[in-house]
């Protein structure tokens, strides 16, 4: 609570106080009336009240003994009680619960004792009296403990809220950067590849150069569009425009641009097309995407065989004839990992039946 709201508070407080223990003294004209002790008494505990937010336990203390010595020297009854209140809800709030209670109940001691040696009782019945007074203090206990609940609930809530956003902006920024990777790290190698054939063509077949040279504007043009979009994201978050995923429909084009680098890829259609959810199909390109790319840039294969599968789900399997050997857990093996689980699936890496290296994915035709 800011100070000036403390302070402000506390002063309303004191003056309402002040003027309603007056009030009372008006219609209690057989207690003692109020003079320069009582309204010593009547204002500590809004004094007390300024201090809550630093000391709430020792503003329980103060505004309960005010009270509890107010009432045993028999001034008339009154809004002094207000101060008390405010006091208990404050330190309850500041999470001081037990000490609070335990302040309560000793301030309730304290008053029976007060009832007990007030010069000015009347005997009446003071046994119904402190039993009021229980309940009262009981039921403002009970909605300060409310009220606590209540706002904690609220603190985890958007707490929870706070740490999904921030968790799923992160799950964005993770999917953006495989998506870069795997975009990025295909076409840049088509490019590496057609930029080699070029050079090894431009002095003395120049014009056999000339369909390299396409090929690296049209993957440059490809990166480009795809960079342009994950940029687009990354300033506008969920409202940017998006460009369409790829699709599996799309696995003829990819595997013409890869054949254009002089790698001869084969591409097989196991079972009749099944629509599957758009996240497994994104899953699929891009494995063979990245599978494509590993066989172009590190297998030194001849042939690669793309099959494609439809049944339970989609099966892709891509096996060349390079080199082989075990998988190295760099960003494109992590990524195919991680794509593949993402929609339910699983992803098997190894040396091929007959050499080389395969690439098998298992996908569900359900995004879980």
């Amino acid at each position: 609570m800011p100070r000036r709201t403390a302070w402000l508070s506390a002063l309303g407080i004191g003056l309402f106080q002040v003027i309603g223990s007056f009030g009372a003294a008006d219609n209690q004209t057989d207690r003692r009336a109020i003079d320069a002790v009582a309204l010593v008494l009547v204002l500590l505990g809004p004094a007390a009240l300024v201090l809550r937010d630093r000391w709430p336990l020792a503003a329980v203390a103060a505004a309960i003994g005010a009270a509890d010595v107010y009432v045993g020297l028999g001034y008339p009854y009154g809004p002094i009680f207000v101060s008390v209140v405010v006091a208990l809800l404050s330190a309850v709030l500041a999470g001081h619960r037990r000490s609070t209670w335990s302040l309560a109940a000793a301030g309730y001691a304290g008053l029976v004792v007060a009832v007990l040696v007030d010069p000015r009782a009347d005997g009446g019945p003071v046994a119904l009296h402190l039993a009021l007074v229980a309940g009262w203090l009981a039921v403002v206990l009970a909605v300060a403990e409310v009220i606590r609940a209540r706002r904690d609930q609220l603190v985890a809530r958007e707490r929870a809220e706070i740490e999904d956003r921030q968790r799923r902006a992160s799950d964005q920024r993770l999917r953006l950067a495989q998506e870069l990777h795997d975009v990025l790290a295909h076409n840049i190698s088509l490019i590496n590849v057609q930029a080699s054939v070029a050079l090894h063509l431009i002095d003395d077949q120049p014009d056999q150069a000339r369909p390299a040279l396409t090929h690296i504007k049209e993957a440059s043009r490809d990166a480009l569009r795809e960079l342009r979009s994950a940029l687009d994201l990354l300033r506008h978050g969920d409202d940017a425009p998006r460009a369409p995923a790829p699709r599996l429909a799309e696995l003829g084009s990819l595997v013409s641009a890869v054949r254009a680098s002089g790698l001869d890829v084969r591409l097989e259609l196991d079972g009749a097309v099944a629509p599957v959810p758009a996240a497994v199909e994104l899953a699929a390109y891009r494995i063979v995407q990245e599978a494509l790319t590993n066989a172009t840039r590190h297998a030194r294969a001849q042939v690669v065989t793309v099959r494609l599968g439809y049944g339970d789900g989609v099966t892709v399997e891509v096996i060349d004839d390079g080199v082989g050997g075990d998988a190295d857990p760099g960003n494109g093996i992590v990524g195919m990992r991680e794509r593949a689980a993402a929609v339910g699936g699983t992803l098997e890496l190894g040396p091929g039946p007959d050499g080389g290296f395969r690439v098998a994915a298992r996908l569900p035709g359900w995004r879980p």
